[in-house]
């Protein structure tokens, strides 16, 4: 890939990991929020291994980002 296709990946990148983190973000306060509310505790397991799974893949894209910035850099 040369620098422009590197640079539109990047971009696109930072795009999804804002929006991913955004959503986690809410996932959690939402969690938080109904705590108290009779909610199934098998529910409330699901939300939070979602909240987890949405974390790890901010992760591999955050990896990905580095990996991207160091192909452009050498």
């Amino acid at each position: 890939m040369d620098d422009p296709e590197l640079k539109k990946e990047l971009e696109e990148l930072e795009a999804q990991i804002e929006r991913l983190r955004r959503e986690t973000v809410q996932m959690r306060e939402e969690i938080g929020q109904s705590w108290d509310a009779p909610t199934d505790p098998a529910e409330r397991a699901t939300l939070l291994t979602n909240v987890e799974q949405q974390e790890a893949l901010i992760d591999d894209l955050e990896l990905r980002r580095e990996q991207i910035l160091r192909r452009m850099k050498g």
